[in-house]
């Protein structure tokens, strides 16, 4: 979307970003100031919900939605056409997305939830499909890296290529594929404290199909995913890392 107007980012940091890994969060307000964003930070948001909802408890979850929907208001629609609710995290936009319908789709905050639905977005798809932009100038990043393709990303918002053709523009990037790149790594929120064994089975052969392209990095769209491979990483001290897009993309400038 090609304009003259200077667009609102209204950012949302996922709680375990917040929480864990806050420089994510720095990265890509650095990335979006560098694309002549204007970006807002709104201190009274928590969280999307996501944690209560799959783990059934809907009530709660809808309070929380509540709250977010009340956090990022997007008032007077026709005049704030450049106004964006961006994250760095496809889970959390894809409970934004798909989920709040459940609980916004009609009723009183349905007008204001259908116009946040449409504005908000993963950092990734909203550099290539609002901002029109595949190549950070600057970014530097000499490494072999490897792509895992987050269940929220492709599955909620259909979030592929954007990514790779963001990080294939990266200087000194090498972007390799691993074999059954749109398996699930094994989180899956709670999923992973339920059936840990499962779950940990997941992670490890994700990280093998990794470890057999050599690469040095596994990168994503989504932290939690990143988080979970990690812990399997570290305890069994695979040769290998993780890297969320956002830090490679602001990397080398």
């Amino acid at each position: 979307m090609k304009t003259d107007k200077k667009l609102i980012v209204d950012i949302f940091i996922p709680c375990f970003i917040d929480q864990l890994a806050p420089e994510i969060g720095f990265s890509m307000i650095k990335i979006l100031e560098k694309l002549g964003c204007e970006v807002r930070y709104n201190t009274n948001q928590t969280c999307c919900g996501q944690p209560a909802y799959n783990a059934g408890y809907f009530n709660e979850a809808k309070t929380i939605g509540e709250k977010f929907l009340k956090d990022f208001q997007i008032k007077e629609v026709e005049k704030n056409e450049n106004q964006y609710i961006v994250a760095p995290s496809a889970s959390c936009i894809g409970m934004i997305r798909n989920s709040y319908e459940n609980f916004f789709l009609s009723g009183e905050n349905s007008n204001q939830y259908q116009v946040l639905q449409r504005r908000a977005f993963e950092f990734s798809e909203f550099l290539t499909d609002i901002l029109e932009i595949n190549n950070i100038k600057g970014a530097k990043f000499p490494h072999k890296v490897v792509y895992h393709d987050a269940c929220s990303a492709l599955r909620e918002c259909g979030i592929s290529a954007a990514p790779r053709e963001l990080l294939q523009n990266v200087q000194g990037l090498q972007l390799v594929e691993m074999k059954d790149n749109t398996t699930c790594c094994g989180f899956g929120g709670t999923f992973a404290v339920k059936f840990q064994g499962i779950s940990t089975g997941m992670a490890e052969q994700k990280v093998q199909n990794a470890l057999d392209t050599d690469a040095e990095y596994i990168v994503s769209t989504d932290y939690s995913c990143l988080l979970h491979l990690e812990a399997f990483i570290n305890k069994n001290k695979k040769p290998i890392k993780v890297i969320h897009i956002a830090d490679i993309l602001a990397s080398g400038w």
